[in-house]
C-alpha cells in the first residue's frame, strides 16, 4: 500500500521538481496540495499569482487541493496556527509525512521541521541539497516549463519578471544569483510539464511593485471549449 503525504505547494519549479522526485518512488500516493493563500488579493502567498490559475495547475495534476487562508502581512502566530488547523485534519486521516520543495536553507527546514514535530509529523524534502544548477538543468530536460512571477529587485533587475525558464534566461542570470532562486531572489508559475496533464493556459497582465519586489500577473486564458 502506498504512503499517503501531503504536498506544500507552491505553483513554482522546486515545488514541481520535488512532487516529479517523490512521484518517481513509487512507494507514495499525493493526499493534497497544500498552499497557502493571502486573504484579500486571492492569490499564492509570496508569489502573487491567481486562485484561477492554482486551481488549474492542481486540476492539471490530477490532485486534490487544499488552501490555507492567511491575512496580508501575516505575522507567525497566525500562520503557525492556520497551518496547524490544516496538518491536524490530515494527521486525523492517518497522514504523518508532509513534502516540501527546500533545497538548502538550513533554517527554513529546522522552522518546518520544529512545526510539524507539535502535531506528531514529520517533514520530507525530496530535493534537499541537490545542486540547483544540476537541479533547473534536469527541470528543463525533463520539459518542465515555467515563468518568473516575483522578482526581488533588490538582487535581480526587474525586467526578469515575465521571462519564461528558458537557455537565454539563465544565461543573463547575475552569477551571484542562485539559479534556483533559493535565496528568494525570484519565484516561478509552472505549467506545463511531465507531471501535467496538459499546460496551464495563461497570458501576460501587467506590472506591479511592492516594496522591494516586483510582479508580473498572469492571466488566465480561456479555456478551450469542448467538441
Amino acid at each position: 500500500m502506498l504512503e499517503p503525504i501531503l504536498f506544500c505547494w507552491s505553483g513554482g519549479k522546486d515545488s514541481a521538481m520535488a512532487l516529479y522526485t517523490l512521484l518517481q518512488q513509487n512507494s507514495v500516493s499525493i493526499a493534497s496540495l497544500l498552499t497557502t493563500v493571502t486573504e484579500g488579493y486571492n492569490r499564492i502567498s509570496m508569489h502573487g499569482v491567481r486562485r484561477e490559475l492554482l486551481h488549474r495547475q492542481a486540476a492539471s495534476l490530477r490532485l486534490p487541493l487544499h488552501e490555507v487562508f492567511i491575512p496580508t502581512q501575516c505575522v507567525n502566530a497566525i500562520y503557525e496556527a492556520r497551518m496547524e488547523e490544516a496538518l491536524r485534519r490530515y494527521l486525523s486521516q492517518g497522514i504523518h509525512r508532509v513534502a516540501f520543495g527546500d533545497i538548502f536553507l538550513e533554517e527554513l527546514r529546522l522552522y518546518r521541521e520544529q512545526n510539524l514535530a507539535r502535531v506528531e509529523m514529520q517533514a520530507l524534502f525530496p530535493i534537499w541539497k541537490r545542486d540547483t544548477r544540476d537541479l533547473v538543468g534536469e527541470f528543463r530536460a525533463l520539459g518542465f516549463r515555467s515563468i518568473v512571477v516575483c522578482v526581488d529587485s533588490k538582487v535581480l533587475d526587474p525586467s526578469f519578471a515575465g521571462r519564461e525558464l528558458d537557455a537565454s534566461f539563465f544565461e543573463n542570470l547575475p552569477p551571484n544569483v542562485d539559479p534556483c532562486g533559493e535565496n528568494g531572489e525570484f519565484h516561478t508559475f509552472v505549467f506545463d510539464g511531465p507531471i501535467f496533464a496538459h499546460p496551464v493556459r495563461f497570458t501576460l497582465g501587467e506590472i506591479a511593485e511592492h516594496n522591494s519586489f516586483v510582479f508580473r500577473d498572469l492571466l488566465p486564458k480561456e479555456l478551450p471549449k469542448e467538441a
